[in-house]
């Protein structure tokens, strides 16, 4: 018997997905599952690191070790730190790319919003074949162009 499409359903099991997960929250990242989470995340003044975080292959090898390097990194700080999960936080992840219109919907992706703006966005075709290096050196200039303070 076929089961019914259900927009709302979860994609992933969330156990398989918890690790995936975590990598960001033990950065620092907040998650947010609703599009109200998003919304008060990104509502937030100064600068906001947003994240698609996925379960695909660069996530896993570049996009996630990149972050979490840059983070540890002598970059600008940012202010805030929000992630959704593409597939599984499925109205979160909808509302983010609502925020990021104009820019592809992409998973994984990163961006720097400044009181509620993007100001700099990074998507999958920038992260596929790179390096975590190189994706930490570009989220660091980033960081130090758009965050404006440095880690303290």
């Amino acid at each position: 018997m076929f089961e019914t499409f259900n927009p709302g359903a979860k994609m992933y099991d969330p156990e398989m997905i918890r690790p995936m997960c975590e990598e960001l929250t033990a950065a620092g990242f907040e998650e947010a599952h609703t599009a109200e989470e998003v919304d008060r995340a990104l509502a937030r003044p100064g600068a906001i690191l947003a994240v698609v975080n996925s379960v695909c292959g660069c996530a896993a090898g570049a996009a996630r070790p990149g972050i979490v390097a840059a983070l540890r990194g002598r970059a600008g700080r940012p202010d805030a730190l929000v992630t959704v999960f593409a597939g599984q936080d499925k109205e979160a992840t909808a509302r983010l790319r609502e925020r990021l219109a104009g820019f592809p919907a992409s998973s994984p992706s990163m961006a720097i919003f400044r009181d509620g703006r993007p100001v700099w966005f990074f998507s999958r075709g920038e992260i596929q074949g790179r390096s975590p290096e190189a994706v930490a050196a570009a989220l660091s200039a980033a960081l130090l162009e758009h965050a404006g303070t440095q880690v303290r």
